[in-house]
């Protein structure tokens, strides 16, 4: 399974990070994880098939996550060629639904009837959604330090955790380096590769800080790094 961090950075204007973007292909699988602004000049620079993107998975309703959706579906109902057949499905937490049909009111009927099928699925808490039979890649969105976690998120091959600010920033909505590092190690995962920076801890050294806490292999993820799971 191959992993692209298309968009590292946060709300915060950055020269060299866009909002929370993730592109994670294996097979005819092409996932976005996340979908913030400038996600697609991003994929289209980096050379990704994003007009073959099959589902979108938004891990919560903050604007830097999910803010450039409506631009996607825009883009593959009028940019495509030829036009686009396959389905789209857009997954998210409870509220999904609703979230798209509301600004469907402002943004006008093609974000819910774009040409070709679109399914949008509200994810329920503990529920599975299989799609293959992949390695365990875990993402975390935003998060501050949880057990809870760390415990599902156990054995995974990749952790792909945000990290968004430096310790003496820290907030109870986010993880410092530290507790990424420490997230990793609870869950035992095989790599760690941090993201969503806010300029604080591009400053700092985070991936230094988070292997204080964590053994593995870590990496402070840059937009367009690219990473293999599960391979030899």
């Amino acid at each position: 399974m191959d992993l692209v961090t298309v968009g590292t950075g946060t709300v915060a204007p950055s020269a060299t990070r866009t909002s929370a973007c993730h592109w994670v292909s294996r097979g005819s699988l092409k996932i976005l994880l996340d979908c913030g602004a400038g996600a697609l000049h991003r994929l289209a620079q980096f050379g990704l098939p994003w007009h073959q993107v099959t589902h979108v998975i938004l891990s919560h309703f903050h604007p830097d996550h999910w803010g450039e959706l409506p631009m996607l579906v825009y883009a593959l109902k009028y940019t495509t060629v030829p036009p686009r057949q396959e389905s789209l499905v857009i997954l998210g937490p409870r509220g999904v639904v609703r979230l798209v049909k509301q600004i469907a009111e402002g943004y006008g009927s093609w974000l819910l009837d774009p040409g070709f099928p679109i399914g949008i699925l509200d994810v329920q808490n503990g529920e599975p959604f299989p799609l293959d039979a992949e390695v365990r890649l875990v993402y975390t969105g935003d998060t501050g330090p949880s057990s809870e976690l760390a415990r599902w998120a156990a054995g995974a091959d990749l952790l792909l955790a945000e990290c968004s600010l430096p310790k003496e920033m820290a907030v109870d909505i986010h993880l410092t380096p530290e507790q990424a590092g420490e997230l990793a190690r609870d869950a035992k995962a095989r790599q760690l590769v941090l993201t969503h920076f806010y300029p604080p801890v591009e400053t700092s050294d985070p991936a230094r800080a988070a292997g204080t806490r964590f053994t593995g292999r870590v990496t402070a993820a840059r937009d367009g790094d690219r990473f293999t799971i599960g391979g030899k």
